[in-house]
């Protein structure tokens, strides 16, 4: 890897928690510098502007978050068990484990609705591509036998969807961990009925 591939990586890594806690808008130059230690030459000298900084790190939040959710779906035997895997993820959320900032889906998604076309259209193609892969594992457990066979894979996708990114909002929005886990609780009992 040379040099300058090296203080991309850099730059993309550090500041990728920044941009999902504070967002596009929120995030200065500033920021940016006090955070990886690089002068805002070096950061433009490897990126065109903001706006390509914040969607590589976006793409890199995105990838922690997928990364987790596979590494944690490959120890599980069933596809219900993979599917519940999202409860696990969610219901103790930390941190440490999850992008900083929490899922960069409904962060991004928040707020570039209106102000920032591209990185809209990153997280939609992001939910997208997750309600597809909830799909899969629905379909793959109903061949199996695991689902019922009248399920409505698209549906509940959906409805998976919304529970754990409502969850993640109303958590962030009171602060209060209870709240996500209680959702958690309802989406498992969800999951163990179909």
């Amino acid at each position: 890897m040379s040099k300058a591939d090296k203080t991309k990586e850099l730059i993309i890594e550090r500041t990728a928690g920044i941009f999902n806690t504070k967002g596009f808008a929120g995030t200065s130059l500033t920021d940016m510098t006090d955070v990886t230690g690089l002068t805002k030459g070096s950061i433009y000298g490897n990126f065109k502007n903001k706006d390509e900084v914040a969607i590589e790190a976006f793409k890199f939040n995105l990838q922690t978050m997928n990364d987790l959710f596979s590494s944690e779906m490959a120890k599980k035997n069933t596809f219900r068990d993979k599917l519940l895997v999202y409860c696990e993820v969610f219901g103790e959320f930390s941190e440490s484990k999850f992008p900083r900032g929490g899922c960069p889906i409904l962060n991004t998604a928040v707020e570039s609705d209106d102000t920032h076309p591209e990185l809209k259209r990153r997280a939609q193609k992001a939910l997208l591509d997750w309600k597809d892969k909830i799909i899969l594992l629905l379909k793959n457990g109903m061949e199996l036998g695991e689902f019922k066979d009248e399920l409505n894979p698209e549906q509940i996708a959906v409805t998976i969807l919304a529970l754990l990114e409502g969850g993640i909002m109303i958590r962030k929005v009171t602060d209060n961990q209870t709240y996500i886990q209680m959702i958690v609780q309802s989406l498992r009992t969800y999951i163990v009925q179909l």
